[in-house]
């Protein structure tokens, strides 16, 4: 499961999610506010948006390619 780190009204976050449905891998994506969690909130609160699996993170800006890379180096199986 890929987790996106992600708050309301974030168009860097929209823009995110569309890479990660580009990429083949909305299907295995878990969306987190993190708005609603003070932790996630002070350790991402100007980062977002992150993609994170398996204790490996991206952090934006990135583009597909970028994403596609990464994903690859982490094992994580998609479909574009």
């Amino acid at each position: 499961m890929v987790i996106l780190y992600s708050t309301q009204g974030c168009h860097l976050c929209e823009m995110a999610l569309e890479l990660a449905n580009q990429a083949g891998i909305g299907d295995k994506l878990e969306v987190i506010d993190i708005a609603f969690d003070d932790g996630l909130f002070s350790r991402y609160g100007v980062t977002i948006p992150v993609l994170h699996c398996q204790g490996a993170e991206i952090n934006w800006p990135f583009d597909l390619k970028e994403l596609t890379q990464w994903l690859e180096d982490n094992g994580i199986t998609y479909h574009s």
